[in-house]
């Protein structure tokens, strides 16, 4: 997985490329661990990760939880029809900002 990230004072845009799975989760785990500070607005573009697993769900839902208890938010762009799949089965589509 590759993770490109772009932080603008209280933004944060992280693309995603690969697959979100159980050995890549930490990856992006640590790498929104050591952005985070400060930061209102988060965006994780996945136009071009084609996987996302039950380990990448958890790191998505903590963060998801991190920023709304700090006042901010996080939007989910790009997002394929299999990770909507996904996402809709496990009821997370109502939890996410999906754009």
């Amino acid at each position: 997985m590759d993770l490109n990230a772009k932080k603008t004072n209280t933004e944060l845009v992280v693309t995603l490329s690969g697959e979100l799975n159980t050995l890549t989760a930490p990856e992006l785990g640590s790498l929104l661990e050591k952005e985070l500070g400060g930061v209102q607005s988060l965006t994780l573009d996945f136009a071009e990760c084609d996987y996302v697993s039950s380990a990448g769900l958890r790191v998505l839902l903590a963060t998801f939880k991190q920023l709304k208890a700090a006042g901010g938010s996080m939007v989910l762009t790009h997002v394929g029809e299999n990770f909507m799949d996904v996402l809709q089965s496990t009821g997370l589509d109502a939890v996410f900002d999906i754009q």
